[in-house]
């Protein structure tokens, strides 16, 4: 990793330089089968008020040196403010589509949000939890030295003090970053060891917590870049080592809100039970391989090819939160995705499987109404 740090203090002086009345566009997308988010900006000669204001744009794209480089094309489907270069200037989330108008291959959205569609009735409503940590230039979780590893195990959570949490500036300047671009960030917390952190998105209906932790994850590297840091969503960054990263998501139905939504809750869980090998499959973005690093039955994790359910039990597949339990309705917790995990594909899989009441590894097709 490159110890090369830019001078900021440099680069304000041009920052603060008028645009004479023109808008910077970054449009923003995930086109590779990881977590990993790209980016390009262009000109526009006006502010726009809707994501319709925002014009298509094409790009070229290949995975490997070695590949054909395919023409692709930017639909932009949810517009932010931008906190980097500030209003009037916009952040927007595109889907990547084929010249042929399919979704590219890595394009989870486009089934997601046809599976939404077929699912609105119920009111389905998610939140996820991120979690990531930070990574110093010389490759160790940021403020660690090799002597860190031999330290007891010892957590942290909602840790204070300078000896128990490291990097709390970049997670600050993150929340404030993602409350200016309108992200509909819940909170954050340092997680169990030293400059490792978690944000919640959410509550929101549908697709849309997928568009707001696409856009918050953005928002992250983007600001590890000012910090001269990186932020990884790696679900076991150190091998070997104890810490692991995870994305827990909150889902509800509006059968699951209302009075009496327990009930709904257990037999949503029920459908979850049979369909374990599935939604592990669904819930990293290498068909459960990173989870298999991370889902280990230790450290509040489940065991990966052992499904398990409880009542605010940390160490299951699914929890009910006590509360939930107590007043006999709200949501369950899905403790299985992976850090890496891609969050269209997740609530996809929750809504196929809960809602639409699919059955083993096969799924249908939804076609936009």
């Amino acid at each position: 990793m490159s110890g090369l740090r830019l001078n900021k203090r440099v680069k304000d002086h041009y920052m603060k330089l008028p645009q004479g009345g023109k808008v910077l566009v970054t449009y923003v997308w995930k086109n590779v089968p990881s977590e990993e988010l790209q980016c390009k900006t262009r000109t526009l000669d006006y502010e726009p008020k809707s994501i319709e204001d925002i014009p298509e744009w094409g790009f070229g794209f290949h995975l490997q040196p070695e590949d054909p480089i395919s023409d692709m094309y930017l639909i932009p489907v949810k517009m932010f403010k931008d906190p980097f270069f500030l209003d009037p200037n916009k952040l927007v989330l595109c889907e990547a589509m084929k010249s042929n108008g399919q979704p590219a291959e890595n394009n989870l959205r486009h089934s997601c949000k046809n599976v939404m569609e077929a699912a609105r009735d119920h009111h389905p409503w998610f939140g996820m939890e991120q979690e990531y940590i930070l990574i110093d230039i010389n490759g160790l979780p940021y403020g660690w030295t090799e002597d860190s590893f031999s330290t007891p195990e010892v957590t942290h959570h909602c840790g204070v003090g300078a000896d128990k949490v490291y990097g709390r500036d970049i997670m600050e300047a993150h929340y404030k970053a993602c409350l200016y671009a309108g992200i509909k960030i819940w909170g954050s917390n340092a997680e169990i060891i030293p400059s490792q952190w978690e944000f919640q998105v959410g509550p929101c209906k549908g697709i849309d917590v997928g568009d707001h932790l696409v856009m918050a994850r953005f928002i992250l590297h983007r600001v590890c870049e000012d910090f001269g840091v990186v932020a990884t969503l790696d679900p076991k960054p150190v091998p070997e080592f104890w810490a692991d990263s995870g994305c827990h998501v909150n889902y509800s139905t509006e059968d699951m809100r209302s009075e009496g939504g327990l009930k709904h809750i257990e037999d949503a869980i029920e459908n979850l039970s049979k369909r374990h090998d599935y939604h592990i499959s669904k819930y990293d973005p290498t068909g459960g391989k990173d989870n298999a690093r991370r889902l280990i039955g230790y450290l509040v994790t489940s065991k990966i090819h052992q499904f398990s359910s409880g009542i605010d039990d940390r160490c299951a597949s699914i929890r009910i939160p006590i509360h939930v339990w107590q007043q006999g309705y709200g949501y369950l917790e899905d403790r299985r995705p992976a850090a890496t995990c891609d969050p269209y594909a997740v609530i996809e899989a929750l809504v196929r499987t809960t809602v639409l009441k699919e059955t083993g590894s096969e799924t249908n097709v939804y076609e936009k109404s």
